[in-house]
């Protein structure tokens, strides 16, 4: 990672956001992957692996939300944090930006809504 990079280091296995916290930011991965993972009684669940250029903790831009999941370093990885004050600012600049970050919401919730119906599917 070079050292004139913007954001910040983690290190493998450092918690970026914890499930249950509140949020007003989100997070883009300059460099290196990070896993999201979710428990529920228990019992912790890989949800997605990200990587470079990718987003998450999104959903705290559009309501007074809880983080819905825990994110991981798998490794050095290099974040990005965007307050919500600054994103917001940012979007009346270019709405491009708001539109990418809805087909990123978009596209997780139709993969999320294809692997449930896989789940109440019989084989």
């Amino acid at each position: 990672m070079a050292n004139g990079d913007l954001g910040k280091v983690y290190k493998d296995g450092d918690t970026i956001i914890r499930q249950g916290d509140a949020g007003n930011a989100m997070y883009v991965i300059q460099d290196g992957e990070v896993e999201v993972v979710r428990s529920y009684n228990g019992t912790t669940v890989r949800l997605a692996v990200l990587g470079q250029g990718d987003i998450f903790g999104e959903l705290s831009l559009f309501g007074n939300n809880k983080r819905s999941a825990t994110v991981r370093a798998l490794g050095d990885a290099r974040i990005i944090t965007v307050e919500k004050k600054i994103f917001l600012r940012r979007i009346q600049e270019d709405l491009t930006l708001a539109f990418r970050v809805f087909q990123t919401m978009s596209a997780r919730l139709n993969s999320m809504n294809a692997e449930l119906a896989v789940l109440k599917c019989p084989l």
